[in-house]
């Protein structure tokens, strides 16, 4: 599984261990990736996504799960997320019809 966020892209950094002695060795950042459960009102399911802590607080400011894919542009999105908004968009239009 990649290490990067569904919903932010932030993915591995690399850079150095310094030590006192100023000797560098390489070494891996790893994003702070969370599996969090957001509840959808329009499928009125939970959906299970892995993404950042800071993935999880840009999606309760944009208003929850629903309101953040269905307005976010398509090529801003992962692949897992298009999947998502497209059958939030098919689930809401069916509830309209």
């Amino acid at each position: 599984m990649a290490r990067r966020c569904g919903v932010t892209g932030k993915g591995v950094l690399t850079g150095n261990n310094v030590s006192h002695a100023n000797n560098k060795s390489r070494r891996r950042f790893l994003p702070n990736l969370q599996v969090a459960s957001m509840m959808s009102e329009v499928l009125g399911t939970t959906i299970r996504m892995r993404m950042t802590t800071r993935g999880i607080r840009t999606i309760e400011h944009n208003g929850g799960i629903d309101a953040w894919l269905l307005g976010t542009p398509d090529r801003k999105l992962s692949d897992e997320a298009r999947v998502l908004k497209r059958r939030l968009e098919r689930a809401k239009a069916k509830k309209a019809a």
